[in-house]
């Protein structure tokens, strides 16, 4: 009774941890968290501190059951081809008008609005360009099963073909960069105002003028998307973490399911 005691107490002490809006605390509500998971596997293993330390561990491991089950058996295209489509229900993403307003605040062109299917996978893309700054600004709403999620990422082109890219995607990404690609990440920018201050900046940080950026036709704009995401793809063969599984597909290596475990392991990290 002492020991379910003691366990309840540090359960109810994280969560107290976990209402709170500051992140030191919350972060002590996950370690609470660990706490009583270790001294569930100490006490129930009667006072084995390697059970407990195990107990413990599992929490870091549950990304596996997902791996294992699901993208294990997943097959995906080589090449993603965008098409052209309606944008999704206010039910859908509520928030891609008031979205689309902050962009063509800030001088950004809507250019099309572009989708991706693939089996339980859903994307929606709205693109856009600046005519004047050659910046180029994309919506993005993903769905997956029972996951949605929306971001959105503004990007800059150099005549060498390295792409400047700031974006507000919320998880570490499944596939490495292709050596081109250049990610500035920000999690915590308000508005899109805030995100282009960052990534005009991010440009600044790394000596790179406006002027010289490569202006993308708005009619170019889908496709040179569909060749860099093709380039990374390729990136990832070359790198093991994906092979090629025929009829135009590929999936995931042991090498890339390792890499998608810690992916999620930083995540977990992150957003304790």
């Amino acid at each position: 009774m002492f020991e379910f005691l003691v366990i309840a107490g540090v359960i109810v002490f994280a969560f107290a941890c976990k209402s709170f809006a500051l992140p030191f605390f919350r972060r002590l509500g996950n370690v609470a968290i660990l706490a009583a998971t270790f001294l569930g596997g100490y006490f129930i293993s009667g006072g084995n501190i390697v059970w407990g330390v195990i107990a413990a561990l599992s929490w870091f491991f549950l990304p596996w059951l997902e791996i294992l089950t699901r993208v294990r058996k997943l097959r995906l295209p080589l090449d993603k081809k965008l098409r052209s489509r309606f944008p999704p229900t206010r039910e859908q993403f509520p928030l891609l008008k008031d979205f689309t307003e902050e962009v063509r605040e800030e001088g950004f062109e809507h250019v099309e609005d572009a989708g991706w299917d693939w089996e339980e996978m859903k994307q929606f893309v709205r693109f856009f360009r600046h005519p004047d700054n050659k910046h180029q600004a994309a919506i993005y709403l993903n769905e997956q099963t029972h996951l949605a999620y929306a971001y959105i990422a503004i990007s800059s082109r150099t005549p060498g073909g390295d792409i400047w890219t700031t974006w507000n995607y919320p998880f570490s990404y499944t596939m490495k960069f292709a050596p081109e690609l250049h990610l500035n990440r920000v999690l915590n920018a308000e508005s899109f105002m805030e995100l282009l201050a960052c990534h005009e900046s991010f440009l600044n940080q790394q000596g790179i003028e406006t002027e010289k950026l490569v202006d993308v036709p708005s009619e170019d704009l889908q496709s040179v998307m569909e060749k860099e995401l093709r380039n990374q793809i390729d990136h990832n063969l070359d790198k093991g973490l994906i092979r090629l599984s025929g009829q135009g597909t590929f999936r995931y290596s042991w090498r890339g399911m390792i890499f998608l475990w810690l992916q999620f392991v930083k995540d977990m990290v992150k957003m304790s």
